[in-house]
């Protein structure tokens, strides 16, 4: 069975002592030996993160990345920069990312290269808007941007990647898709992998779910063998609320 992955964005959220106070709050009494949670916090509060949480078991990622390891990129951080500070996981090509600063499907397989180069676990996000699902090409653009990411990988460098499946329409809106149209997605998914790679690699991949998820839908969301976690907003920014997400997950680990 895949390992379940509760991943929580913070965004432009948190400032290094709301970040630091946050761990002061939460408890997760062991669960995270099995479930890879991961906290994607803003770049300033990295380094103080990775130190305070180095014996919880709670893995510290960045939210963005450059693919060059140095340069003349003013304000950009490169993928050595994270790993040097023990960070060991980053998000590549979140649907804001793409919206508000021109992410394309190029550079974000230029991003997710770079972070396997530098021994990152990418987070890859792909999905549709709400026009692009309205006129039926969910699958279509899904493919490209899957496609576009993995290009170019070994079957053992696609095999340490983590998918997330963001549909935007839900995400920041209330909305969520429904368990049925998130696992058709990333059963789709999961096939796209397999076309370019085969099954064996597919079945490894992990994919996550991520779209207004919150502890009270979460486990609906699980109860799926298709959807191998979350990747977490509104929800990872309340210490109680990301501790059940991870228990809920924890507990799927024991059934399996």
């Amino acid at each position: 069975m895949r390992k379940s992955v509760i991943a929580g964005n913070w965004k432009m959220y948190k400032t290094v002592t709301e970040a630091l106070e946050f761990f002061s709050k939460v408890e997760f009494a062991g669960k995270t030996d099995r479930v890879e949670t991961v906290v994607c916090a803003p770049f300033v509060a990295l380094p103080a993160l990775v130190q305070e949480t180095k014996a919880s078991g709670i893995r510290i990622g960045a939210q963005n990345m450059h693919w060059e390891e140095e340069g003349a990129y003013t304000g950009e951080i490169s993928p050595s920069m994270l790993t040097a500070l023990g960070v060991t996981h980053a998000i590549i090509g979140h649907s804001e990312r793409r919206a508000y600063f021109a992410e394309t499907d190029e550079s974000v397989r230029l991003k997710t290269r770079s972070a396997l180069d530098h021994q990152l676990t990418p987070i890859v996000c792909v999905g549709e808007t709400l026009e692009e699902r309205e006129a039926g090409r969910t699958r279509e653009l899904v493919r490209e941007q899957v496609v576009a990411a993995i290009r170019g990988l070994s079957s053992e460098e696609a095999c340490r990647l983590i998918l997330a499946y963001e549909p935007v329409w839900a995400i920041g809106t209330g909305r969520s898709a429904t368990v049925e149209d998130a696992t058709d997605v990333i059963r789709f998914i999961r096939k796209s992998v397999a076309d370019q790679f085969d099954q064996q690699v597919a079945n490894e991949v992990r994919i996550l779910y991520g779209g207004s998820v919150k502890p009270d839908n979460i486990q609906s969301f699980l109860d799926t063998d298709e959807i191998d976690g979350a990747l977490v907003g509104g929800a990872s920014l309340d210490p109680s609320s990301f501790a059940r997400l991870v228990e809920v997950a924890a507990q799927r680990g024991d059934l399996g």
